[in-house]
């Protein structure tokens, strides 16, 4: 044991020896590396870090890759999620993946080597995952990894990519739902597989309560009462615009208002060759609480985004997933999730469909996942 992850305490038994009897105890500090980089990490990272910085057994140190950089995308999910402010940013930006993923091995390998942490913990599937996960197995450094086992089956997807080499490489494998319990079983892995529960419900849950008592902290303006929610920023559907003229298409079918935050990969790509239905309202993008309050009042939410489609799921509003497959399987049963792809006679369909009559599964855990983890890692 390390003399810097160790503290002693020394007590005097004045009952059970007259001659004040030494007696040294031992209690470990296990430091932890969190690698974060993206918006999902960052919601994922607030719920583990509310402990671990009020648990004495833990020393966090946070490290931000910088794949999401800017202030709607980065700076302000810090503080509106009371996340402490990093203690390392490699700011690596914008790349593509080898240079960018290139770069944050680089980055994380020279703070593992400084810090030689117990673990090193990482979350989902994005480059920074990847990254911290790879630099940290070669310097011997075990690796923990929340949302382990999710599965599209389609690589074409960099995030399945990633997700495999990560739980192919991990020493702990956290699962957010029993399919991805399945998923690892499948592939050898059940022995360093454990199901929490998914910590974005515990997010949720958490700032769910935190927002309906300050409402008007978060209200956004000109949004309208009645409206869809929309996100697009995936490859597939935004590297080609005749693809996002059928997305956008398909919008203007739903009879109200589309509200879509434009995330700096759409934006690019939304030119003055593309018109924009009249009742589309593009705004910038949003911070945690802003878009889980517009998530919660939308009509229905329609996106490729992985992470807003659990989100409105947890919060009981119906989702239409543009992309041909969804990680997240739970939230298709009773059509709760409509997968369509971006074909528009699919989306105006599932725009059109009923609500769901049958309630929502539990199958995200109880709202508990976080301690669960730190517990595993105890």
């Amino acid at each position: 044991m390390s003399s810097d992850s160790a503290n002693r305490l020394v007590l005097k038994d004045r009952e059970q020896n007259p001659a004040y009897r030494t007696v040294v105890f031992y209690f470990y500090i296990m430091k932890i590396v969190t690698v974060i980089g993206a918006r999902p990490q960052f919601i994922k990272a607030a719920a583990l870090s509310r402990i671990l910085r009020t648990d004495s057994s833990f020393h966090e140190i946070l490290l931000h890759t910088g794949q999401h950089y800017d202030q709607n995308m980065s700076e302000i999910f810090f503080r509106e999620l009371e996340i402490p402010s990093p203690d390392y940013n490699l700011e690596v930006g914008s790349g593509s993946h080898a240079v960018q993923t290139g770069l944050m091995l680089k980055g994380v390998e020279e703070i593992i080597q400084k810090e030689k942490p117990d673990w090193t913990l990482v979350y989902g599937d994005t480059n920074s995952t990847l990254a911290g996960a790879l630099a940290s197995v070669k310097l011997k450094v075990p690796v923990a990894h929340v949302e382990a086992g999710l599965r599209s089956f389609n690589r074409e997807m960099p995030e399945e990519i990633n997700r495999i080499v990560t739980d192919r490489i991990a020493d702990l494998l956290f699962a957010p739902t029993k399919t991805a319990v399945q998923n690892l079983e499948n592939e050898g892995l059940a022995a360093i597989t454990r199901f929490t529960g998914d910590v974005m419900y515990d997010s949720i849950l958490f700032y769910r309560d935190k927002m309906l008592l300050h409402p008007k902290a978060y209200k956004t303006d000109g949004i309208p009462d009645k409206y869809f929610l929309a996100t697009i920023h995936r490859a597939e559907n935004t590297d080609h615009p005749e693809i996002l003229k059928n997305l956008l298409t398909a919008f203007s079918e739903t009879g109200q208002s589309v509200v879509l935050p434009i995330h700096p990969r759409t934006r690019k790509v939304l030119t003055g060759s593309i018109k924009i239905p009249s009742n589309i309202i593009l705004i910038d993008p949003l911070g945690y609480m802003e878009m889980l309050l517009l998530t919660q009042n939308s009509i229905k939410v329609l996106t490729d985004s992985g992470g807003l489609q659990k989100e409105a799921y947890f919060l009981g509003i119906p989702c239409i997933t543009l992309r041909k497959e969804t990680e997240w399987i739970e939230t298709v049963h009773d059509n709760w999730n409509i997968v369509t792809g971006s074909d528009p006679e699919q989306i105006i369909q599932a725009i059109h469909q009923p609500y769901p009559t049958v309630p929502r599964k539990e199958e995200f855990g109880d709202g508990h996942a976080a301690e669960k983890i730190i517990n595993a890692l105890k």
